[in-house]
């Protein structure tokens, strides 16, 4: 599975907020294309010494434990190190490894989905791999929910709120909202209004529950898939060797979500002609 830009620009800064909200760290992100040369200190997730998009730099846990992207650590446990200082290395330009067609099957936006892949899994001549139980739901999900309701139900958001989206915050390694918008924020009373933590729980559920199939769903609940689904799918251009031309944006295709039938799926045939009181969605007649 191939992570789209949109869904790689989602996740927060080390600071725990968005990346152009960030009062500290929102210019570097104006042209996220830009090379940056990781150093030894930023080792754990990114190979030193080697050039990487300046997008790929001080972000927050999940964004590494998640994805993984050209020039980024990826810890398996048969790496022949067997010590987090020197992972896999994921490289992705043309001629490398991680450009490669394996069995059908290649990035075409230059980002992996890490979060699907259990740590014990191997590839070998045989085709082995780690089989293991997935969630069907998890107490982040409902965490998030429940804070989601919370602040629908209340005039403003309170404690309460911010308590549950705090402790999913917490197990990724970020401070708490409040704490978060009011210190690194260009907008610091956006946890205060009703919309604001609106906003902060919608993305705060795209990230912890990212590619866990929730967002299909989200959108939907909250009547957003019309201008989420009508971007561009965009990554990096993957046909390249040198990283100033591989790091260059592509759209690979334009989305397209009409509403509001899209909302809704259509009614099949053999339904409508049992039932001829059933009329058929909006926009499938």
């Amino acid at each position: 599975m191939a992570a789209p830009l949109k869904m790689v620009e989602k996740f927060y800064t080390k600071n725990g907020v968005p990346i152009t909200e960030d009062k500290y760290l929102a210019q570097n992100y104006i042209q996220y294309e830009t090379l940056r040369t990781a150093t030894q200190d930023e080792s754990i997730n990114i190979q030193p010494n080697e050039q990487t998009a300046r997008l790929h730099f001080d972000r927050e846990p999940r964004f590494y434990a998640d994805l993984a992207f050209d020039r980024s650590a990826w810890l398996m446990y048969d790496i022949p190190s067997k010590s987090d200082k020197e992972p896999y290395w994921v490289k992705c330009r043309l001629g490398e490894l991680g450009a490669g067609v394996i069995q059908g099957r290649y990035s075409a936006t230059g980002y992996f989905v890490k979060k699907l892949v259990n740590w014990e899994s191997t590839f070998t001549q045989s085709s082995q791999r780690k089989v293991y139980p997935w969630p069907e739901m998890r107490l982040a999900d409902l965490y998030l929910m429940y804070a989601e309701a919370l602040n629908e139900w209340k005039n403003v958001p309170d404690d309460d709120v911010y308590y549950y989206i705090d402790e999913v915050r917490k197990r990724a390694g970020l401070k708490g909202v409040v704490e978060s918008w009011t210190n690194y924020s260009t907008n610091p009373s956006k946890p205060t209004t009703k919309d604001g933590m609106r906003e902060i729980i919608q993305r705060e559920r795209c990230i912890e529950l990212a590619f866990e199939g929730h967002r299909f769903w989200d959108l939907r609940r909250w009547k957003t898939a019309n201008s989420e689904l009508n971007q561009p799918i965009e990554g990096w251009d993957i046909s390249q060797k040198e990283p100033r031309a591989y790091y260059q944006k592509r759209t690979l295709y334009m989305q397209e979500f009409i509403a509001p039938r899209d909302y809704l799926w259509p009614i099949p045939e053999k339904d409508l002609r049992v039932n001829t009181d059933l009329v058929q969605n909006p926009g499938w007649q």
